[in-house]
């Protein structure tokens, strides 16, 4: 939640409980009253004092930015969210709750009164981080999500984050790997390295950083790789291809898991995202990333002639549209090409 060491973390029923943890090698302490209540900041002040570097907005002024992020935070709408979600919205909620109001000013938006939060200072929180668009767009979808329950809810009468334009991104997204980028990083990381087998897992599988983490023996059934999709819950079954299985068996792995970290855990996604990144810094690979394989391996699969349905079942994909944009593109270029030949200058009979 917004509080620092306050978590929100559900029971074996799902519902929310919230308890407040200093980290490893601290208990955790159940916190039952209500965010808002003076009763629930008397118990966090209790708990916070006397701690460096406590929470600065312990004690969320009523009807402000903060006051709506910590209620947020702990609804039934934000904990029937994956966790990972969970902790990228409330991050965002975090740093944008900790820009100043104006450059140099003391007054952060915080302490913001949601009856002056309007369209201008979501497009204020988005511009700040105009040299990250990525970064931007997320801001103002999250905003998004958290007015549009908080107007549901009857806390706000309008959405100012849905009359909030994007901004424009770098067309295409993640860089696709070419076939020269990936020779390349192949020959920096030889078979029977770790970086070469999470290579491998990646592009002969499709699937993203959060579930190939996770791949280990037990999902391999009759040379065929079963899998739940840890970000949209869709089951997957694909083949393993002899190239995949070659390295797995050339390659070390854990027990549980094919990759682990140094010290023998398993990887988490952000963990191996960062490993995954320095893998290809050394194959002097700057453009390249763990997720621009899985849109490699869609190119590659639409250029082989797949179609969007089996698109679909290979990468977990449940609308057609992401299947299109691959299929579509690969139509283009085939038609480009065919069509090069009507740009020839037409050849005239001699002596004309």
């Amino acid at each position: 939640m917004y509080l620092r060491y306050v978590y929100s973390i559900p029971d074996r029923h799902g519902n929310p409980r919230l308890y407040f943890w200093r980290g490893k090698g601290h208990p955790r302490v159940r916190l039952r009253e209500q965010p808002g209540a003076a009763a629930f900041h008397e118990r966090y002040d209790e708990l916070t004092h006397g701690l460096r570097e406590t929470q600065k907005f312990s004690r969320p002024k009523a009807r402000t930015l903060s006051w709506l992020c910590a209620a947020y935070l702990v609804s039934p709408e934000f904990q029937r969210l994956e966790q990972a979600t969970q902790k990228e919205r409330r991050l965002i909620l975090e740093s944008a709750c900790r820009e100043p109001v104006a450059p140099g000013a003391a007054e952060v938006f915080a302490d913001f009164p949601l009856d002056r939060f309007a369209a201008k200072a979501v497009r204020v929180l988005r511009d700040r981080k105009a040299k990250a668009p990525f970064a931007a767009n997320k801001r103002v979808k999250v905003f998004r999500y958290m007015f549009k329950w908080a107007l549901e809810g009857e806390h706000v009468s309008v959405n100012p984050a849905s009359e909030v334009g994007l901004v424009r991104t770098p067309s295409g997204g993640h860089h696709a790997w070419t076939l020269e980028e990936l020779e390349q990083f192949e020959r920096q990381h030889p078979m029977g390295t770790k970086a070469r087998l999470a290579l491998d897992l990646l592009i002969y599988t499709g699937a993203r950083r959060s579930d190939v983490v996770r791949f280990g023996r037990q999902h391999i059934r009759n040379g065929w790789l079963h899998f739940t999709q840890f970000k949209t819950k869709t089951n997957v079954e694909l083949p393993i291809l002899p190239a995949l299985q070659r390295t797995i068996d050339g390659s070390p792995t854990g027990d549980l898991t094919f990759l682990v970290t140094n010290s023998g855990k398993a990887f988490t996604a952000a963990g191996f995202g960062n490993r995954f990144r320095e893998w290809c810094n050394d194959a002097g690979l700057d453009n390249c990333s763990a997720h621009g394989l899985r849109k490699a391996a869609a190119v590659r699969a639409a250029e082989n002639g797949a179609t969007t349905h089996q698109l679909m079942a290979m990468f977990g994909w449940l609308n057609l549209a992401e299947a299109e944009r691959y299929t579509k593109a690969v139509r283009r270029r085939k038609l480009a090409g065919a069509a090069l030949v009507l740009l020839k200058r037409p050849e005239t009979k001699e002596g004309t």
